[in-house]
């Protein structure tokens, strides 16, 4: 796992003294074994240095969950992505656009 994210992660929680945020720069990382990983941290604000025994597990990728039928998921799979310019150009709709649904799609029927 990155040890970039790890202090990030541990920068989330709070100091257990005076309840101020850790910032990324004040974790160190000691020692990691798999799952198992060793920090010490410093508050800036109370300037207590703490060792923080944390066991952090990636989780499992998990299938995506969604509302559509198989044939949906048959008619949708080989559809190109959206990309950047595509992005762009609703962008570009969505600046003239007056919020009236009805009077779009009446015009997309014709």
């Amino acid at each position: 796992m990155d040890e970039r994210l790890i202090k990030r992660l541990i920068a989330t929680i709070k100091c257990g003294t005076c309840g101020q945020n850790y910032r990324e720069d004040q974790v160190e990382i000691v020692e990691h074994d798999h799952d198992v990983w060793f920090l010490n941290v410093f508050c800036s604000c109370c300037q207590v240095k703490s060792l923080v025994a944390a066991v952090i597990k990636r989780e499992k990728e998990s299938d995506a969950v969604n509302d559509l039928t198989g044939a949906e998921v048959a008619r949708f799979q080989h559809i190109d992505v959206v990309d950047s310019d595509d992005m762009l150009d609703m962008r570009e709709f969505l600046k003239g656009f007056n919020g009236d649904f009805s009077g779009l799609f009446q015009k997309n029927k014709s």
